[in-house]
């Protein structure tokens, strides 16, 4: 299966803009892979005001998420603030080419961006099945809990993170990914967005790092600093199961 990263430069709080940028970006790509990875909350950076930039199901960004998936006939997934009665969440949706979509809610908020002050936290895990591949997708600080992504019985063959991860902190981002692809003997795909070089506090800089990592734990792909850039690979599910088949 053939995927591509979009590591993006999202403008804060400006949808209009996001979703514009991340539909020429995947309209590029139409008919060359099968899924598509979008940072978290990529149609409004990481923000706070839910009261502001949260939809629900009935919202522009949903609806554009199944409509850019049945033009292109491509999976996308990636995060946005949601609205759910009286609650938000970080909801990841996983949208398949016919245009339905299964949801996950992130389950770690980051207690040091005081996230939990204005979303809720998830309960389950999301599993979907796509081309033959099981796919298991997280969210940002969902990374430093190994436990939450421990793949028993091999549950999954493909483990997505998506994120809005501070260059700050990129080291573990890094490590953490390919540590990930080792423990769980599965692909890694970390998507993460990027920001100008200097332009931004050092809290609020993103350099990007996106990347591939495959089961042996190795980057086969990765994004350039602080730019914004698509990465694509393809990847073998019959050679991650003769790894599997070798380390049993």
């Amino acid at each position: 299966m053939k995927v591509a990263l979009l590591q993006t430069n999202i403008e804060w709080e400006n949808k209009a803009a996001n979703l514009k940028r991340a539909g020429e970006l995947i309209a590029a790509l139409s008919g060359t892979v099968r899924l598509v990875v979008l940072p978290e909350m990529f149609n409004t950076g990481f923000s706070l005001h839910t009261g502001l930039v949260a939809e629900d199901e009935n919202g522009e960004t949903v609806a554009w998420l199944s409509a850019t998936a049945k033009r292109h006939n491509i999976a996308i997934t990636g995060s946005i603030s949601y609205r759910h009665i009286k609650h938000y969440f970080n909801r990841l949706f996983f949208v398949f080419p016919d245009g339905n979509y299964h949801t996950y809610d992130k389950r770690h908020l980051f207690g040091y961006g005081r996230e939990q002050e204005h979303y809720a936290a998830g309960t389950e895990r999301l599993i979907v099945t796509y081309d033959g591949w099981r796919i298991c997708p997280l969210i940002c600080y969902d990374l430093r809990f190994p436990v939450w992504s421990y793949n028993a019985g091999c549950a999954y063959d493909l483990l997505i993170y998506v994120a809005n991860w501070p260059a700050v902190r990129r080291e573990a981002w890094n490590k953490l990914l390919q540590a990930r692809a080792i423990e769980n003997q599965a692909y890694v795909l970390g998507v993460n967005r990027t920001s100008p070089k200097g332009e931004w506090p050092v809290e609020r800089c993103y350099a990007g790092d996106t990347q591939i990592v495959d089961f042996n734990g190795t980057v086969v792909a990765r994004a350039g600093d602080h730019q914004e850039e698509t990465v694509m690979a393809a990847l073998n599910l019959d050679a991650l199961h003769r790894f599997r088949q070798a380390f049993k």
